[in-house]
């Protein structure tokens, strides 16, 4: 649509209300304001005046052109309630989120947020922190009326954690220390205000064995990542090292630990090791239910595939999980 007003020399004009002494023009003087900055014209965070609405309702019954006023918001609880009620049948409504990979094709760290693309001087990790406050301090606990900001935010971590997984609001709750149906508040909370979305499973009469949890999904990935305080993208290209010996004498020559997941290795001399190699893996099994580790201590640890570097000549099981691995393949 902008391209195509471009193309007949259509000029738009800009402002934002985030700009005090414009706001207050706004606020207090709806229809000098609409003179002031007459359409077509785009008009940035309309929900710190919605007093304009009704004004821009007449405006738009008067002249009977589309796409006159185009405004736009980024707090969605108080703004759609005011769009719905001020411009029912008049207003088409579209939710931006951010640029998809398409456009941008940048590094999933790095999220979606447009200023991170338009301004290369911008911080990362301090615009994801401000974002962050601002969510918590303004939509939170203003909008959403949630007493406990520091307790959402851990429940966000959680939630960050839980990316692409189904929900299980029992499990949210538990790591988060809330109820289960404080949980579903506030999961719906996040989907309300487009920090995730959840996936519904298709399903239908004639499938009788389908899970009907949704999935979770951040919709900005380099939010997830800020707060799964993953500092740069190499976070998920390198796992941390580690070894295990107790004091029963068991012993895991190296653990690789890498977004929730600890690997363990035993390195052998022999050619043909066996069973025996691995038995030492099964010391790690109660981590699964335990507390985090090396990080988020609220969240759950997965035990990946097991490997055994030796001499065999070719990459062979040992059993389901757990393989023999020749050197030569590192």
């Amino acid at each position: 649509m902008a391209e195509a007003q471009k193309s007949k020399n259509i000029e738009r004009k800009y402002v934002t209300l985030d700009d005090p002494d414009v706001r207050y023009l706004a606020k207090h003087d709806p229809a000098l304001f609409l003179q002031r900055y007459s359409p077509p014209v785009l008009i940035d965070e309309i929900q710190y005046a919605t007093e304009l609405l009704p004004y821009i309702k007449m405006s738009a019954d008067r002249s009977k052109r589309k796409g006159d006023f185009w405004i736009t918001g980024s707090q969605v609880f108080r703004l759609m309630k005011n769009v719905s009620e001020s411009l029912a049948g008049r207003v088409g409504i579209v939710n931006l989120l951010g640029l998809s990979d398409a456009e941008i094709y940048r590094r999933i760290f790095k999220g979606s947020m447009p200023e991170l693309y338009a301004d290369e001087n911008v911080d990362w990790e301090t615009y994801y922190r401000s974002y962050v406050d601002t969510y918590l301090q303004r939509d939170i606990r203003d909008l959403a009326q949630v007493a406990d900001e520091m307790q959402f935010y851990h429940f966000m971590t959680i939630v960050a954690a839980q990316t692409s997984k189904p929900v299980v609001y029992e499990e949210l709750a538990s790591s988060a220390g809330i109820s289960a149906p404080t949980a579903k508040k506030w999961l719906s909370i996040l989907v309300s205000s487009h920090i995730i979305a959840l996936v519904q499973p298709y399903h239908n009469n004639a499938l009788k064995r389908v899970v009907k949890m949704p999935l979770i999904h951040f919709l900005d990935t380099g939010l997830a990542a800020y707060l799964l305080k993953w500092g740069n993208p190499e976070a998920w290209k390198e796992p941390s090292i580690f070894y295990y010996r107790d004091k029963d004498q068991k012993e895991i020559d190296v653990l690789l630990y890498q977004n929730g997941v600890l690997s363990p290795i035993e390195i052998k001399k022999s050619a043909s090791p066996g069973k025996t190699a691995i038995k030492n893996f099964k010391v790690l099994e109660p981590v699964t239910r335990e507390p985090g580790f090396g990080g988020l201590e609220s969240l759950k640890i997965e035990i990946g595939t097991g490997s055994v570097v030796c001499m065999a000549n070719d990459l062979l099981p040992v059993d389901e999980k757990n393989w023999c691995v020749p050197v030569w393949l590192i």
